[in-house]
């Protein structure tokens, strides 16, 4: 059986044919005397005492081990001379590098997060307020975001020292290794985090610089975060997209083919790009929960006219300040809900005269109450609550 990185000193070496002989005794009950062991440059023969048959095998291997040069490894342990007329021989082979390579491996380093989640939109949360770079790379945030092979993640979020007075700086990574400008349900998580790092009083505010500008969180008594987003950005250029505007610059019903269908697309940023559907052409509102999400989401993310790629909402109109929303996340996939999206949604459907301005919006995550006040502003208000601390091997 050959192996690597094996801890090769002989307390370990003795522990593991120790176990070897163990299971094999169990199951067969053939037990059996050493006659040599081998390295990578000698061979060593020993001759074992009666007593003790069981042990005499590792007991010959620690006292090989002592006359081998330091710079080899024991590479095989020849198992001969069958007790009890039982005819048989075993090798086992352990390793083939040289024990300095060993020894010299370099540790494997390790980095410690809380994960959050807000709506089941879950996110690793990194104190890097030491450092503006962040603490991992993108490919390792892939890595680590992994549900199969990974803790398993939406995104990483870094907790970075303020920009321009402000008190932090926030990035992200995405579970794709994409960097958004900046995610709604992810603030709300990070404003509970600093405050957990901060060990704060529970209704403080924090200013929070992000790739989409200036994010103002507010810890409410009630345990949800209220987080002032900011005014949409309706400019079509500024979204981005290609769409010709339709209504004063901005992108409001405008149709758009996928998979041979037109939908009537609003075109909205949140600090990110989002593109907003509550019809096709034919006028019918959708049923969103029956949608081929997996299917057509890619598409829409990935179409010619969002250069900057884009997410997308289906929404169901259940009342004047109620809908229902299903959401694919630029770089993220189909997830159980986003915060920017949601935001995206009321502007859309004041713009589309569908719903009011201060509107709960259903994910499959759960609500969040959003409100566009007269200053412009939009406001998003839902929970986020800590899941675990840990750490993981890079």
């Amino acid at each position: 059986m050959m192996g690597m990185g094996f801890d090769l000193s002989v307390s370990n070496l003795c522990k593991k044919f120790s176990m070897g002989l163990a299971r094999e005794k169990k199951s067969v009950h053939k037990i059996y005397r050493t006659k040599e062991i081998r390295t990578s440059s000698t061979t060593k023969k020993c001759k074992l005492p009666k007593s003790n048959l069981f042990l005499e095998p590792l007991l010959c291997a620690a006292r090989v081990a002592k006359q081998v040069p330091q710079q080899h490894a024991i590479t095989s342990v020849s198992l001969l001379r069958p007790l009890h007329h039982l005819k048989l021989i075993a090798s086992s082979v352990i390793m083939e590098k040289p024990l300095e390579t060993v020894n010299n491996s370099p540790p494997k380093e390790i980095l410690e997060f809380v994960k959050y989640q807000g709506l089941g939109n879950d996110f690793l949360l990194v104190d890097n307020r030491d450092s503006m770079e962040p603490k991992i790379s993108p490919q390792q945030a892939v890595k680590l975001c992994n549900r199969n092979f990974g803790v398993g993640a939406d995104g990483v979020i870094f907790a970075m020292p303020g920009i321009n007075g402000t008190d932090y700086s926030m990035r992200i990574f995405n579970s794709d290794g994409s960097e958004p400008e900046m995610c709604g349900n992810g603030i709300r998580c990070m404003a509970r985090f600093v405050a957990e790092l901060e060990d704060t009083i529970e209704t403080k505010s924090y200013t929070i610089h992000t790739l989409a500008g200036l994010i103002i969180p507010q810890l409410r008594a009630d345990g949800q975060v209220e987080v002032d987003m900011g005014p949409p950005v309706l400019n079509a250029a500024d979204v981005p997209t290609k769409l010709l505007a339709s209504q004063n610059g901005a992108v409001v019903k405008v149709p758009l083919q996928v998979e041979g269908q037109n939908w009537l697309v609003t075109c909205v940023s949140m600090g990110n790009p989002h593109c907003v559907i509550f019809a096709k052409d034919d006028g019918k509102g959708l049923e969103v929960n029956s949608l081929p999400l997996e299917r057509i989401g890619p598409l829409f993310e990935h179409h010619e006219v969002f250069p900057a790629r884009t997410n997308t909402e289906f929404i169901q109109v259940l009342s004047p300040t109620h809908v229902r929303m299903r959401v694919w996340e630029r770089g993220a996939g189909a997830t159980l809900a986003c915060g920017t999206g949601a935001c995206a949604v009321v502007v859309a459907g004041v713009l589309e005269a569908h719903i009011e301005k201060k509107c709960t919006v259903d994910l499959p995550g759960g609500p969040l109450e959003i409100e566009w006040r007269k200053n412009n502003h939009v406001y998003m208000t839902g929970p986020a609550e800590p899941v675990f601390k840990g750490k993981a091997f890079l």
